[in-house]
C-alpha cells in the first residue's frame, strides 16, 4: 500500500525536474564561477578569475600583515639600493682649514745700553766683555769691542758718531758695545787687545772688533782698516756685521 502512495509522488517530482531542465537548459558556467543572484534577476556569468563587484573581497592574511613601504625604503629603491639594505651615507666633505692668523713680527728686544764717550781706565774690561757675551747669547746681538784711548783724536771722532741718534739706534738694536782703554799702562787690557786682535804690530786706534755670541771674532779693523769715521762709514760697518 505504501508503494502505491509513493509512486504518484515520484512521478510528479520527475515531471517537475524535467520541466525545469527544459526551461533553463544545461549550465555552461565553470564550477565555482556562479554568482549569487537576487530574487527576480537573471543569473550572469563572469569571466573566470574575476570577482563580482557586489562581493566584498576579504584581504588575505599575508597582505594585511605587510606594512606599506616607508619613505626611506622608497627613496632607497629609487636610488638603486637593494631592499632591506642600509643606504650608503654620503661622503662628508673635508672641513676647510681655519684661516691662518696673520704673521706678526715679534716685539723687538729693548735697546742695549750704550756707554758714554771716553774710556774708563779703572773698569774691569774682562768682566765687561764676559758679561756682554753672556747677554749676547740670550738676545742674539753681536759684541762690539772698542779699543782706544782718551787722548786719541780718532777715538773722539768715533765717539761723536756713536752718540748721534741714527748710529746710537743701530748700535742699541744690534750690538753690545764695550769700550776698553789701551792708552794707559794696563797690562790686562793690553792682553785683551792681543787676544781679540792677535796680528800684533803697531795698532792704530780705535781698534774695532766684532765678536759673535759664541766668542768668535768676525772682523778686526786692525787687519781690515777702520771705516770712515762718519755716520755713513760707521753705519755701513755696523750694518754689515750685525748678523
Amino acid at each position: 500500500m505504501t508503494s502505491r502512495i509513493l509512486r504518484p509522488v515520484l512521478v510528479t517530482a520527475a515531471v517537475l525536474a524535467a520541466g525545469l531542465t527544459a526551461a533553463c537548459g544545461p549550465s555552461t558556467q565553470a564550477t565555482g564561477a556562479a554568482v549569487p543572484t537576487t530574487a527576480g534577476q537573471p543569473s550572469q556569468a563572469l569571466p573566470a578569475g574575476t570577482e563580482p563587484a557586489s562581493a566584498e573581497a576579504s584581504p588575505s592574511p599575508s597582505a594585511s600583515a605587510t606594512p606599506p613601504p616607508s619613505k626611506a625604503a622608497s627613496a632607497s629603491a629609487s636610488a638603486g639600493t637593494p631592499a632591506g639594505a642600509s643606504p650608503t651615507p654620503s661622503r662628508a666633505q673635508p672641513a676647510k682649514p681655519a684661516p691662518k692668523p696673520s704673521r706678526t713680527s715679534a716685539a723687538p728686544a729693548p735697546a742695549a745700553r750704550i756707554p758714554g764717550p771716553g774710556y774708563d781706565s779703572s773698569a774691569d774690561a774682562r768682566k765687561l766683555i764676559d758679561a756682554a757675551l753672556r747677554t749676547a747669547k740670550a738676545d742674539g746681538r753681536m759684541v762690539l769691542i772698542d779699543f782706544g784711548a782718551n787722548w786719541c783724536g780718532n777715538c773722539k771722532a768715533a765717539d761723536k758718531v756713536f752718540a748721534q741718534p741714527q748710529t746710537a739706534s743701530l748700535l742699541g738694536a744690534s750690538y753690545h758695545l764695550v769700550k776698553v782703554d789701551i792708552g794707559g799702562n794696563s797690562s790686562a787690557n793690553s792682553a785683551l787687545l792681543r787676544k781679540y786682535s792677535p796680528s800684533g804690530g803697531t795698532y792704530k786706534m780705535p781698534v774695532l772688533v766684532v765678536v759673535s755670541p759664541s766668542g768668535t771674532v768676525r772682523t778686526d779693523t786692525h787687519v781690515t782698516g777702520n771705516p770712515a769715521l762718519t755716520p755713513d762709514g760707521i753705519g755701513s760697518f755696523l750694518r754689515k756685521w750685525a748678523s
